[in-house]
């Protein structure tokens, strides 16, 4: 039973970081397929980023009070969509990127 349990602890962590990555692809455009690249030349390079600070960013776009490099109103629009646990998976895949 205790086998059983941990294998679907695994396999749930697996699928959100499965629904991160996905959601992630819609990002890839611009930050590059591991988060490698400044979006649209002007962003930090986000691969490796700190899950918290991530998902900060992500709600202050959302809400439209953060407008760094001058990309608010792109990310804002990007970003609609994603509610805060798609947030959290899309931070948490991030983290990951880069190591």
């Amino acid at each position: 039973m205790k086998k059983i349990a941990i294998a679907m602890l695994f396999a749930g962590s697996t699928l959100l970081m499965a629904d991160g990555a996905a959601d992630f692809a819609k990002c890839a455009g611009c930050h590059g397929q591991n988060g490698e690249k400044a979006a649209l030349g002007k962003s930090a390079i986000i691969a490796g980023q700190d899950a918290a600070k991530t998902v900060e960013q992500l709600q202050g776009y959302k809400a439209g009070t953060l407008n760094q490099h001058g990309m608010g109103g792109v990310m804002k629009g990007q970003v609609a969509s994603l509610d805060d646990a798609a947030m959290k998976e899309v931070a948490d895949h991030i983290a990951t990127l880069g190591k």
